[in-house]
């Protein structure tokens, strides 16, 4: 059913064509699979960091490393008055010294939970290079952050909201903009 102010942009089907181009994309720069690792941030970036692990193996037969990590005590609003924090956890079970690590995200927005991922990477380690994968870039960049790999570009206004539904089985999933959602900060 679908809600008074939904947009679907992106449906199973092509959020599929979306991750199997952005996969070829990381391996075509990287020339290939070596060092690569893949890290999800939690929790959106997760499923979306497995698909394209999946789609690697398929095509290079290799199985990467991938991981995931949770940003929450690296948010830059956690002083904020209100502000529930929820830890989930990080699972990041390789080192990650030396090596290309493609941080996989389903929303890029003001580029504050980036940052937070890439100071919770930096404690990991010292990787030879991070690149950012993204689902969706909507804008509005509050920090000088950009994306390696893009599956859509989304021109939003600060009123609306890109939500990625990555529940169910791949074919389920979808990414949709509400119109005139309160404006918050990532």
């Amino acid at each position: 059913m679908r809600k008074t102010g939904e947009k679907i942009i992106l449906d199973g089907k092509g959020v599929e064509r979306v991750l199997t181009r952005l996969t070829h994309e990381i391996l075509e720069k990287n020339r290939g699979a070596s060092d690569i690792v893949l890290v999800g941030v939690a929790l959106g970036g997760v499923p979306l960091s497995e698909a394209i692990r999946r789609n690697i193996k398929m095509i290079e037969g290799v199985d990467v490393p991938a991981g995931f990590v949770d940003i929450t005590l690296y948010r830059d609003d956690l002083g904020k008055s209100g502000y529930q924090t929820r830890l989930k956890r990080t699972e990041v079970p390789f080192s990650i010294d030396d090596k290309r690590v493609v941080l996989v995200d389903d929303v890029l927005y003001t580029g504050r939970t980036i940052r937070a991922a890439m100071d919770a990477l930096m404690d990991l380690g010292r990787p030879k290079n991070i690149q950012l994968a993204v689902l969706i870039d909507r804008g509005h960049r509050e920090l000088p952050i950009r994306a390696d790999y893009v599956g859509r570009n989304v021109p939003t206004s600060r009123t609306e909201e890109v939500k990625v539904r990555v529940e169910g089985a791949p074919e389920d999933w979808k990414v949709v903009l509400n119109e005139g959602a309160p404006e918050k900060g990532e």
